[in-house]
């Protein structure tokens, strides 16, 4: 038995699984804070960490909620359709509820009140994740030529995203401190299709049946409302949760 205590807690947009992206990278206005402890000693373990571009993040997925794994899971990127080995996915429900992220790092904040904050982008993690350790991306060792990767191979299809005008004023008349790029955040989350794997297959896009259907998801401060029109997403209307 091993026992780890987090290094920092991260805080992202992402306040509920929906609209998670599946990997790191994939929205890459998907910003996060990463606090740390409030540890005179990390202010020399962090020396010098700005020189890299992009950071290791070794976290744990503290909301899956699953009291035991299994060996075989259902990825996504199958459409639910096939089982592969858990170990052979990066499915959250483990032996061990561990993830790794590689995510940007925009800047430090070493003079942070409560500990210092490093500000990230390209995040995949809810807010309040625990983070385990980081480790700097070196690309000599970390971008592996001639690899292969089974079934995530295949390129991801990207929705094509649309705003109804009421959502666009909504969002201009937003702080960008605040909610930062927040219009390219949303776009790039649903070009993604962010709808379970399970109802992705019951309710294809192609399918007549998904004409009109209206979803939601939580980002920041905000129920996103948007619905599925020609194949194609529309946001219409941001609810404030405030």
């Amino acid at each position: 038995m091993f026992h780890f205590d987090p290094i920092g807690i991260l805080h992202t947009c992402f306040k509920e699984k929906f609209g998670v992206p599946r990997q790191p990278g994939l929205v890459p206005h998907a910003t996060g804070v990463l606090k740390l402890r409030d540890d005179p000693f990390f202010h020399s373990a962090v020396r010098d960490i700005e020189n890299f571009s992009h950071l290791w993040l070794i976290f744990v997925f503290h909301k899956h909620n699953a009291k035991s794994w299994k060996p075989s899971i259902r990825p996504p990127r199958l459409g639910g359709a096939k089982k592969v080995g858990v170990l052979a996915s990066r499915s959250p429900h483990r032996p061990n509820p561990i993830g790794l992220s590689a995510v940007k790092l925009e800047r430090v904040d070493r003079l942070a009140p409560g500990g210092i904050e490093m500000h990230l982008s390209g995040v995949d993690c809810l807010d309040g994740t625990p983070i385990l350790d980081i480790k700097p991306y070196v690309s000599y060792a970390d971008v592996l030529p001639n690899t292969l990767s089974a079934w995530a191979s295949a390129p991801i299809t990207r929705i094509p995203v649309f705003f109804t005008d009421p959502a666009r004023e909504t969002i201009s008349k937003l702080d960008p401190l605040r909610y930062p790029h927040f219009l390219e955040l949303i776009q790039e989350i649903l070009e993604l299709d962010p709808r379970p794997a399970f109802q992705r297959k019951k309710l294809p896009l192609s399918s007549p049946d998904t004409e009109g259907t209206q979803y939601g998801f939580r980002l920041f401060d905000f129920d996103i409302q948007w619905k599925i029109i020609n194949q194609t997403f529309h946001v219409v209307e941001l609810i404030s949760l405030l």
